[in-house]
């Protein structure tokens, strides 16, 4: 076999420490990526290793969002598993889940790690590609300031009537884009956990990205979000602000991110892929405060070691690789992203997932 080698390249780095009150130039007003939003740069390259061919001219393009959800593709670039992989492998980095969509939508992309809602929609319009793992699952937390918390956590559901009737004005939550998988988990929790009714109806949205909520939040933008880690964490470092409720709670096991990869990538790649994406997930549960290490690494913006090994520990950074784990969970899910308009029908298990990949590696 022959020789392979790993090289860095525009690897980004962030600050030591992160403020929710000061965080321009880290996790706020820089886009996740390290790229300057202002200059219409969405991706670069991060990682590349010599090997062999793939799908795209010898080269397998792994396309991906800097957020703790997607923890395996960090200890596969950091800890050189990518280099077991028969092919050159291509790490590019979004600054967001819609960048990744519309690139891997174009084929610009093999393997992309992303929501399970996009995946979702790309299915329904026809894309021939299928999810062979889950990244995570139970990965969000509702953050708010505690003029909020401190009524949920006395009246839960009926907070929101009473912060209304109290502060002349709804709740101010900060959400991503409608069908979002975080979207999704907040109308579950909202609609059906809580039986309030349609979320418009609840709360009033404010669009920010999770990179700016802690910065939005702490201005006073928002009143509470739905949130993935590690923002989670920052947010939860400030006094002031606390965790009001858990997905893992509200729809217990529910899939975040996954493993979506075009048919084009031939069956022994897509195979050595899950294969190092099951040693990934083993590595994080195995060492966690290392994994946190590499996600730190990878990242970059403002994500610090220590704050990085602070968001390995919460209940939200929940990693897997199996996609059976998330697939009656994907079912709800995809009711809801039907019912929102997102899809022009309900996206099946079936249609979803090719489970056949996942049990192959496991066999072996």
């Amino acid at each position: 076999m022959h020789e392979r080698t790993r090289r860095r390249v525009l690897t980004a780095s962030g600050a030591a420490a992160v403020s929710v009150m000061g965080l321009s130039g880290c996790v706020g007003q820089s886009s996740p990526s390290g790229n300057d939003s202002a200059n219409g740069t969405n991706n670069e390259v991060e990682n590349s290793s010599a090997g062999g061919g793939s799908s795209s001219g010898g080269v397998l393009t792994v396309a991906y969002v800097p957020i703790y959800p997607n923890m395996q593709h960090y200890i596969m670039q950091e800890e050189g598993y990518y280099d077991a992989l028969d092919t050159e492998v291509t790490a590019k980095r979004f600054s967001d889940g819609p960048s990744v969509v519309k690139a891997f939508a174009s084929d610009e992309v093999d393997v992309a790690l992303f929501g399970v809602t996009p995946a979702m929609v790309l299915t329904d319009k026809g894309k021939r590609a299928d999810v062979l793992a889950a990244n995570s699952r139970n990965g969000f937390r509702v953050m708010a300031t505690n003029a909020f918390g401190d009524l949920y956590a006395d009246q839960q559901g009926d907070a929101f009537s009473a912060f209304e009737k109290r502060e002349g004005r709804k709740v101010k939550f900060g959400v991503p884009p409608d069908g979002s998988v975080p979207d999704i988990a907040l109308r579950y929790w909202i609609e059906r956990d809580l039986g309030l009714g349609e979320l418009e109806s609840v709360v009033d949205k404010v669009k920010v990205s999770p990179a700016k909520a802690p910065q939005t939040m702490g201005s006073g933008g928002v009143d509470a979000t739905m949130i993935q880690e590690p923002f989670a964490t920052v947010i939860e470092n400030e006094q002031g602000f606390g965790e009001v409720a858990w997905s893992g709670d509200i729809l217990p096991g529910h899939p975040v991110t996954v493993t979506f990869v075009q048919n084009s990538v031939p069956r022994d790649i897509a195979e050595g892929f899950v294969e190092q994406h099951s040693k990934a997930t083993k590595f994080v549960r195995k060492n966690p405060k290392k994994a946190a290490e590499d996600a730190a690494a990878v990242i970059g913006s403002g994500v610090s070691t220590d704050l990085a090994r602070k968001a390995i520990d919460s209940q939200a950074s929940d990693f897997l690789s199996d996609p059976h784990e998330v697939r009656t969970q994907s079912k709800k899910m995809a009711r809801l992203v039907e019912e929102i308009g997102n899809t022009e029908s309900v996206v099946s298990p079936k249609q979803l997932f090719d489970f056949s990949v996942y049990d192959a590696v496991s066999k072996r």
